[in-house]
């Protein structure tokens, strides 16, 4: 099998108007990077066309890699399972619903000689005010809470190098706290601003409700992890 050096995973949940935009323009960057690699997208358990739209583009893509989940599982889950599938040394995560731009991806890549993720920070967020301010404010709660500092904790565009998320803890949710608990393990992280669109086509899948609530519950999960953690260096051996 031939070795793949960065393997692209995107979560996809009934995005059949974005699929046949999307697919087409990631190629064209990632077929510019001059590295060789493959597109994981991962269907969630769609309720639209969007596996058929997929499975009918893999004959045109030849790296195009199709999951497809038995029933809608959430974005936590959807990302694992494309994480799990990929063969590159590097991953890179989008989202299906064209509002992350792949031209981002080269400029997130060239930060892994220094570090071991770049994560992207919406700097400029073309979302609804009301959805805006609800990440703003779920950001500052988890912050404060779990003692960072991370601007765009929600971000799904996200670079790194494999081996960050071998031995992460998995849950259902886990997608708001990559970057926490990849720094946990020890790795180095930086947020990069990076382009952010208005939706296009299909509605948001998450609202007030789910954002706020739901997320709260994990990130009391996420701080007694941090504190409870095990941490320790070893001095000698004799």
């Amino acid at each position: 099998m031939q070795p793949v050096e960065i393997s692209v995973v995107v979560p996809v949940f009934n995005e059949e108007e974005n699929l046949p935009i999307l697919i087409p323009k990631l190629t064209e960057v990632l077929a510019g990077l001059g590295i060789s690699y493959e597109m994981i997208f991962v269907d969630d358990g769609s309720r639209d066309r969007s596996r058929e739209i997929l499975k009918e583009m893999a004959s045109q893509y030849p790296f195009l890699r199709i999951i497809g989940l038995k029933e809608n599982r959430g974005l936590s889950t959807a990302l694992y399972a494309g994480m799990r599938e990929a063969r590159g040394e590097k991953i890179a995560t989008l989202d299906s619903d064209l509002q992350n731009d792949p031209a981002d991806i080269p400029r997130l890549l060239g930060y892994l000689d220094r570090y071991d993720m770049a994560t992207g920070w919406r700097q400029k967020r073309e979302d609804p005010w009301l959805k805006r301010i609800s990440s703003k404010i779920a950001n500052s709660i988890r912050n404060r809470l779990s003692g960072e500092e991370i601007k765009d904790s929600a971000c799904t565009l996200r670079v790194f190098k494999r081996e960050c998320v071998q031995k992460i803890p998995v849950f259902n949710g886990m997608h708001r706290f990559l970057s926490t608990l990849v720094k946990m393990e020890g790795y180095r992280i930086i947020e990069v601003p990076v382009f952010h669109h208005p939706r296009r086509f299909g509605k948001s899948k998450y609202n007030i409700r789910n954002r706020m609530v739901r997320s709260f519950i994990d990130l009391l999960g996420v701080r007694w992890m941090k504190r409870r953690r095990i941490d320790y260096e070893i001095e000698e051996r004799i």
